[in-house]
């Protein structure tokens, strides 16, 4: 049973839109059929949406960076 964990930033406080998350669960349920031969049926996307202050690269929150135009 595969298990796919797609993180990303939330963007100034809103997330990504219910029909990009449906976008991403199929495509990574495809990926995965058409990759690996998984089954679609048992095949599990879960999407995290985390705060730019919740997400830090290089020492810095993602909110720091963003206003360093990094």
């Amino acid at each position: 049973m595969p298990y796919v964990n797609i993180k990303v930033t939330r963007e100034n406080g809103q997330g990504i839109t219910i029909a990009e998350k449906k976008q991403l669960i199929e495509g990574a349920t495809k990926l995965l059929h058409d990759v690996l031969g998984k089954n679609p049926a048992t095949t599990i996307v879960v999407i995290d949406e985390i705060e730019t202050d919740n997400w830090g690269i290089a020492g810095q929150t993602v909110t720091e960076r963003r206003k360093e135009g990094k």
